[in-house]
C-alpha cells in the first residue's frame, strides 16, 4: 500500500513566525509607521481624531491577520477580485479538440 503522508502545514515552514510573507510584514511595519509619525505629529485628545490616527495600523493588521483555507485576508480580497475581474467563459482545449477545423 503506498500511501504518502504529506503534512497540511508544510508551508508554514516556509513563513516568518509561520504566519507572515515579507510583503505582508513590510506592508504591516509601513501601516504602523505612519500610524507613529501621526501619533507625534498630531496632538488630540478627540477619539474620532485618534481613530482616524490609528486606522492604518488597524486596517493593515486587519490585511493581514490570517484566516482558515486563504493565508490571509488580504489574499482572500485578491482572489475574490481576480474571480469577478476575469474571464469565467472557459473553451475546452482538450486532445480532441481541432480549433473548428475538420481533418
Amino acid at each position: 500500500m503506498n500511501n504518502y503522508l504529506i503534512p497540511a502545514n508544510s508551508k508554514k515552514s516556509q513563513l516568518i513566525l509561520g504566519f507572515f510573507t515579507p510583503v505582508d510584514l513590510i506592508l504591516f511595519g509601513s501601516g504602523v509607521g505612519i500610524t507613529l509619525i501621526l501619533l507625534l505629529a498630531i496632538q488630540s485628545a478627540s477619539i474620532g481624531v485618534m481613530l482616524l490616527i490609528l486606522s492604518p495600523a488597524l486596517i493593515t493588521g486587519f490585511l493581514v491577520m490570517p484566516v482558515p483555507n486563504y493565508h490571509n485576508v488580504l489574499q482572500f480580497i485578491v482572489n475574490i477580485y481576480t474571480y469577478f475581474s476575469e474571464r469565467r467563459k472557459y473553451y475546452w482545449k482538450g486532445w480532441c479538440y481541432q480549433n473548428g477545423e475538420d481533418k
